[in-house]
C-alpha cells in the first residue's frame, strides 16, 4: 500500500481542518438559537467565523489537536505494524508542517517529545473485519474537554440530584451532572459520548466510540434512544450555553452505548467533547492505499457557517492597549466586550508553576500586562522567525492554585483564557485591580489572525513550544470580561443558577 502513508496525512489534515457534515449542521442550529447580540450569540458567531477560516487557511480549528485516536477495521492478512509505522510518520509529519500541535509530554521528565510520539501516543485500534478494504477513522479531542470527561461508580449520591441507584433512573442523573459539571470549561456548545457497564477502563472506552457516531443515528435500544432525547432536552435548560455564557443551546448530542458488567461494579462513564468536534474517516483501497470514500460527509453539508464577514460588537466595547492603568480596569465589569491591542504574553501549566518559584528575566516587562493562557501552533516563516497558525485560549481553571500569586508577581492587570476561574482568582483580581478576559474557546485561526508579530519567545528550550512564553503584538483582540475588579464572575453566577436548574429535574419522570 504505497500510498496508505499518505491517505493518513490527508486524513490528518482534514480532521483537524475542516468539521464533519453533522456537526456543522448541529452547530447552524445552535447559532440560530442564539442572541446575536448577548454574550452567547457572540460566542457562537466567532466559532461559525473561525470553522470559516480554518477551511480558508487549511489551518487547525483549535490549537489543542489532543491526542490523535484511530479506530481501523482491516482484511484479514493486513500489516498491522506496517500501518501503525505509517500513521506515526504521518503524524510525525502532520505535527512538523503545523496541522497538529506537539502535545506528546513525557510524564515523568515533563520533556515534550516535538513530534506527538511516544509510549501510548497516538492511541491506535485496529481489529480485522470482513471486508476488503480499509475503513480508518480519527478523532482529535483536545485536553479541556477530555479534562471534563467524568465516570460515576453507582450508586452515589449526586450533588443536586441525590441518590443514584443501580438502574436507568441513576443513570440518567448521572449523565445529566455530567453536563452541569462541565460548564464552560470544556467549550459548550458540547457533545457527550456515556458507557454504560464494563469495568473502569473499557466504560469509558465505550464512551469515548460513542463520539464515532453519526448524531443523527438513531439508538437501536429504545429505552437508549428515548433516554439521548430526554438529555439533550434537559441538558439544554440548565442554561449553561455557548462557553459557559448562559444561553439555549449547552449540549448538541448525547450518544449512549451499554456494555455488560461485573456484579460488583456499575459505572457510567461520559466522554465530553467541544463544538470543534473534529472526527472524519476514510475508506482505503488495501491494494494501493488511495482514499475511496470519505466518512461522516454529505453532499449537502454546509459549507460556509458565518452568515457575516466579521463579529456584531455591542455598544459595551471597550478598546484597551497594553499597558493597561489600574484606572481603566476598575472602569471594567462583568459582560464588556473588549478589544485588546498591543503586548501581549503567554502562560500555560509549566509557567505557573514555575513563576511562583522563580523570578522572570529581566528583560520581560509584565506590569501592566496581560498573561494569555494559551498554547498556540507555531511555526518558523521565512525570516528565521515565528508565525502563529493557531491561538485559542485553553482552560483556565488548571491555573487556580497559582493564579493570584502570579498576578502580583508580574503586575498584571488581566490574566485571559477560557471558562473562567475559582474563588481564590476572584479574590486576587479584587486585591490587585485586575480582571480576566474570556477569550471564545476553539477559535484558534480567529485570534491568530489577531496576531500580528511574535515580539520573542522565553523558555522554549525548557518547556516545549505549547507551553513556552510567548510574547505577541495583537490588534483587535475580542474578549469578555466575566471576571472583573469588584469581586464579580458571571461564571460563579452561570454556576449556581444551573445548579438551580438541575435540582428541580431531581426526580423528573421520563
Amino acid at each position: 500500500m504505497k500510498n496508505f502513508k499518505k491517505s493518513a496525512l490527508e486524513l490528518i489534515k482534514e480532521t483537524s481542518v475542516n468539521l464533519p457534515s453533522d456537526v456543522r449542521s448541529k452547530l447552524s442550529l445552535g447559532v440560530e438559537q442564539e442572541n446575536p447580540n448577548s454574550n452567547a450569540g457572540i460566542a457562537m458567531s466567532t466559532i461559525s467565523l473561525n470553522i470559516d477560516m480554518a477551511v480558508d487557511n487549511t489551518a487547525p480549528i483549535c490549537q489543542d489537536t489532543g491526542m490523535p485516536t484511530f479506530i481501523i477495521s482491516v482484511p484479514p492478512g493486513a500489516d498491522h505494524l506496517k500501518i501503525k509505522t505509517d500513521i506515526k510518520e504521518a503524524i510525525a509529519k502532520a505535527t512538523k508542517i503545523g496541522y497538529l500541535r506537539p502535545n506528546a509530554v513525557d510524564p515523568i521528565t515533563g520533556k515534550n517529545s516535538g513530534n506527538n510520539l511516544g509510549d501510548y501516543f497516538p492511541v491506535i485500534h485496529i481489529e480485522v473485519w470482513d471486508n476488503e478494504f480499509i475503513e480508518m477513522k480519527l478523532l482529535l479531542k483536545g485536553g479541556g474537554c477530555e479534562n471534563k470527561n467524568i465516570q460515576y461508580s453507582l450508586p452515589c449520591n449526586i450533588p443536586g440530584l441525590g441518590q443514584a441507584d443501580r438502574n436507568l433512573e441513576g443513570i440518567r442523573k448521572c449523565i445529566l451532572h455530567s453536563v452541569y459539571q462541565a460548564q464552560g470549561h470544556g467549550c459548550s456548545t458540547g457533545f457527550i459520548g456515556v458507557g454504560i457497564g464494563g469495568d473502569r477502563t473499557s466504560g469509558y472506552e465505550l464512551a469515548k466510540m460513542q463520539l464515532f457516531r453519526n448524531i443523527y443515528d438513531v439508538n437501536l435500544d429504545p429505552k437508549l434512544a428515548q433516554l439521548e432525547d430526554y438529555i439533550l432536552n434537559k441538558a439544554n435548560k440548565l442554561d449553561i450555553g455557548p462557553m459557559g455564557f448562559k444561553g439555549k443551546t449547552t449540549l448538541l448530542s448525547c450518544k449512549i452505548g451499554k456494555a455488560y458488567r461485573l456484579p460488583a461494579s456499575f459505572f457510567v462513564s461520559v466522554a465530553y467533547d467541544c463544538w470543534a468536534y473534529r472526527r472524519l474517516g476514510i475508506n482505503i483501497n488495501v491494494k494501493n492505499g488511495q482514499i475511496t470514500k470519505w466518512l461522516y460527509r454529505e453532499a449537502n453539508e454546509i459549507k460556509r457557517m458565518a452568515k457575516g464577514i466579521g463579529l456584531p460588537l455591542t455598544g459595551n466595547t471597550i478598546s484597551l492597549k497594553t499597558p493597561i492603568t489600574k484606572e481603566q480596569i476598575l472602569k471594567l465589569k462583568v459582560g464588556d466586550l473588549v478589544n485588546l491591542n498591543g503586548e501581549i504574553h503567554t502562560g500555560r501549566d509549566t509557567f505557573h508553576h514555575y513563576i511562583v518559584k522563580n523570578d522572570l528575566p529581566k528583560h520581560i516587562k509584565t506590569h501592566g500586562g496581560v498573561l494569555y493562557h494559551c498554547g498556540p501552533v507555531v511555526l518558523n516563516d521565512d525570516n528565521n522567525g515565528y508565525k502563529i497558525t493557531a491561538a485559542g485560549p485553553t482552560t483556565s481553571i488548571r491555573e487556580e492554585p497559582y493564579q493570584s500569586d502570579v498576578i502580583q508577581k508580574l503586575g498584571l492587570r488581566a490574566v485571559m483564557g477560557k471558562g473562567g476561574m475559582g474563588d481564590k482568582t476572584l479574590a486576587g483580581l479584587k486585591q490587585n485591580s485586575a480582571v480576566y478576559l474570556n477569550a471564545i474557546g476553539g477559535a484558534a485561526q480567529y485570534y491568530a489572525n489577531c496576531i500580528k508579530k511574535v515580539t520573542g519567545v522565553d523558555f522554549l528550550k525548557e518547556m516545549g513550544s505549547p507551553e513556552a512564553m510567548w510574547h505577541l503584538q495583537v490588534s483587535g483582540f475580542l474578549a469578555i470580561v466575566t471576571m472583573d475588579a469588584h469581586g464579580n464572575s458571571l461564571h460563579k453566577k452561570v454556576d449556581q443558577d444551573s445548579f438551580k436548574k438541575l435540582e428541580t429535574m431531581a426526580k423528573a419522570v421520563f
